[in-house]
């Protein structure tokens, strides 16, 4: 059977990646790997990816190998170059960065990209995984994680969509949720926009079992 750990830094990334490839991809064996310090401490510390946010995922990279996993997809957003490093070390299976897939949808579809994001540091970061030529617009979905961490998932589904509405009206012509935990805003985004809405946790399962051959 099919092994593929998950790496997580919010812990509400675990459920939408979880429930989607028990949808899409049911046959494959999950494991789950949580360090909800990590996006804590780099918002926290003003230091950014430095060489010991580094050696931690590198750190969680290993042990999920070490259980026999035969790729690796991390769910939060926020550590793209610390993820291209686990990659490069790992030539013989494939190590995905959250976005990577929907970032490849989301640039196949032509046209002004809107990106939002929950979470502050994913917007420093995440722009760099897109081509230089790409039209790109970005929203942070501010006080979104906020009420997720507080329970109140309404009102994180209407930031979200007040934020995709906003992108709309700069013209955009897809929108692309950044973070794994907004995937569930996505119905209530769809509603309100005639636009393509991608999600992270959708986007990776496709390209997870185009590359394993699934």
């Amino acid at each position: 059977m099919t092994r593929v750990a998950l790496i997580h830094a919010l812990a509400h990334s675990v459920a939408p990646i979880n429930e989607e490839m028990l949808r899409a991809w049911p046959d494959c064996e999950r494991m789950n790997l949580l360090d909800d310090s990590l996006s804590a401490d780099l918002a926290r510390s003003g230091r950014g990816l430095d060489a010991a946010i580094h050696q931690r995922i590198e750190a969680l990279a290993a042990y999920a190998e070490g259980t026999g996993a035969q790729a690796i997809l991390f769910t939060c957003s926020a550590f793209g170059p610390c993820i291209e490093a686990v990659a490069a070390r790992r030539p013989h299976m494939p190590v995905l960065k959250p976005n990577e897939a929907m970032v490849a949808e989301t640039v196949t579809t032509g046209g002004r990209i809107g990106l939002i994001a929950s979470f502050a540091p994913t917007l420093a970061s995440m722009p760099a995984e897109f081509p230089p030529d790409v039209d790109l617009v970005t929203c942070l979905a501010a006080g979104a994680l906020e009420a997720l961490n507080h329970g109140d998932l309404d009102r994180h589904d209407a930031l979200v969509v007040e934020a995709a509405l906003h992108l709309q009206q700069q013209g955009c012509d897809v929108i692309a949720l950044a973070q794994f935990s907004m995937a569930r805003a996505q119905a209530a985004v769809q509603r309100a926009l005639d636009l393509p809405v991608l999600t992270t946790p959708a986007s990776a399962v496709r390209l997870l079992r185009q590359l394993l051959g699934a």
